[in-house]
């Protein structure tokens, strides 16, 4: 297991929020410490370019026990528990000093060959790269793939710009979220989040968003011209 400690930053609350941290900003402190695991262990970005690989992410579900607030000290711990076929599945949390849990996560990947553009299996030095698996998090366990509502409303279409875009050079994981939050009703509070990756977007890549009102909040499906997803974000209400 991997673990950091941070302070939750003025400019990482939802102005909606109370003062609470944004979904992007817990999305950021769970990339960054699955990051942070790999750069500890060898396993990191240089690591990866020079073997032509990337993990890309499948999913992601986040539930939020409870806002880390603005001055908080937090711990953000992660750890891989299943590694099957090109697929690698890694918990996450976020608590405060005292060991509570604030925030619980799970996330599915995949290893993607960036040179032959296309998934393959994980290898033996990833797998055995990180130590010993660690047993998952206890919560409920939602499916990756998220159904598509039949009635929708179509928002206002987004074009990919720089600040989208991550060293993958496609739009970054927590960016989806970001471009979804947008055509949610003010003061809105989620207190659960899923996404379903389905392909990249690029930089100039038109996003038209789908959104559709469900009993527990909201689905918005950010679509390509042709209406075919390129995320799913899912949202429960509090």
């Amino acid at each position: 297991m991997y673990e950091f400690q941070s302070r939750v930053r003025y400019s990482e609350i939802d102005p909606d929020w109370e003062g609470g941290l944004s979904l992007t900003g817990i999305i950021n402190y769970l990339q960054d410490c699955s990051t942070f695991q790999s750069e500890s262990v060898g396993l990191g970005l240089d690591y990866l370019n020079d073997h032509h690989q990337a993990w890309w992410l499948s999913s992601w579900q986040i539930i939020i026990d409870r806002d880390p607030k603005l001055g908080d000290e937090i711990r953000i711990g992660t750890w891989p528990y299943e590694f099957n076929g090109m697929y690698g599945y890694r918990n996450f949390y976020i608590r405060d000093m005292a060991g509570a849990y604030m925030v619980r996560a799970n996330s599915i990947w995949f290893m993607f060959d960036t040179a032959a553009k296309r998934p393959v299996r994980v290898g033996e030095d990833q797998i055995h790269g990180y130590g010993p698996l660690k047993e998952r998090i206890p919560m409920d366990y939602a499916p990756r793939r998220i159904a598509l509502p039949a009635e929708y409303e179509e928002g206002s279409p987004v074009t990919v710009a720089r600040h989208h875009i991550d060293t993958n050079h496609h739009v970054n994981n927590a960016q989806y979220v970001q471009i979804a939050q947008e055509y949610l009703p003010e003061g809105i509070r989620i207190a659960e989040l899923r996404v379903e990756y389905k392909k990249a977007a690029y930089l100039g890549d038109v996003i038209i968003p789908r959104i559709s009102r469900i009993q527990e909040g909201y689905v918005i499906a950010l679509c390509d011209s042709a209406g075919s997803p390129h995320a799913i974000v899912w949202l429960r209400e509090r």
